[in-house]
């Protein structure tokens, strides 16, 4: 079969030409990806863009996340940043009080102890990955120095946030390939990106864990792969549902240079 009359075969290959079938399942999956992406969003603005204790993520909140806080304890880098509203003011006040004191065990048992069980334990008991409040062993690790995210948390969290958000990039480039009207260096560049900037944001956190300075990295990367994926995500769904509307017959060889 020559060349020709392969391209000829695949000219139906493209987002206006689909049936609507399989439009219906790209735009679901989009759809969805989609509001993943805002909840994603802001969970993050909820707690590492909590950091500092102001709203919105800054290079700050990067630091405190991953370097630490030298000056402050992780539990009141907490409690003054995304665990605000988990707390009254005044037991607030009196954790950061125990904390600042050292944290003494005679005192966690007469008084402290009661205060974690009424505003923490609820979440600290139950959900894996979260320190077990309910014993002083775990607490006290909190109450020291905040040195940021430990090695086995970033370990963890890399290995998940590279494979998980691998697969999204993939299907969103994958749907985006047939588009029509792009040159081929762009689509090219928009698909590969997104992956390279998540290569980027997962060394960005260990850099940062080294040097604070390196946490303008993080920042960028996500801000470098949430545009492209916006890009993927828009121009898909309109070559899918509006640009047919035009009436023209589009070959993906004909548009693709």
């Amino acid at each position: 079969m020559s060349n020709d009359k392969q391209k000829t075969d695949l000219s139906w290959l493209n987002l206006p030409s689909l049936n609507n079938t399989i439009k219906s399942l790209f735009s679901g999956y989009l759809l969805a990806v989609g509001l993943g992406a805002i909840l994603a969003s802001a969970q993050i603005l909820t707690t590492h863009g909590m950091a500092d204790g102001k709203l919105g993520l800054s290079v700050d909140d990067i630091v405190y996340s991953y370097h630490g806080d030298p000056a402050n304890s992780k539990i009141e880098t907490k409690l003054n940043g995304s665990m605000r509203d988990k707390a009254s003011e005044a037991d607030k006040l009196e954790i950061i009080k125990w904390v600042r004191a050292g944290a003494p065990k005679n005192q966690w048992q007469t008084k402290i102890k009661d205060i974690f069980y009424s505003n923490c334990i609820s979440c600290h008991s139950v959900i894996p990955g979260l320190p077990d409040f309910t014993r002083y062993e775990n607490v006290k690790k909190v109450a020291t120095t905040n040195k940021g995210a430990s090695t086995t948390t970033l370990t963890r969290i890399s290995h998940i946030h590279i494979f998980a958000i691998s697969f999204i990039f993939f299907f969103n480039g994958l749907i985006f390939s047939l588009a029509v009207k792009i040159k081929t260096w762009l689509k090219i560049t928009i698909i590969f990106m997104p992956f390279l900037f998540l290569i980027i944001d997962v060394f960005s956190w260990w850099l940062t864990k080294m040097s604070p300075n390196f946490a303008w990295l993080t920042i960028l990367s996500g801000v470098g792969y949430s545009l492209c994926s916006a890009i993927t995500w828009f121009v898909s769904l309109y070559q899918m549902w509006i640009l047919p509307r035009t009436g023209k017959s589009f070959a993906i060889n004909a548009w693709a240079e």
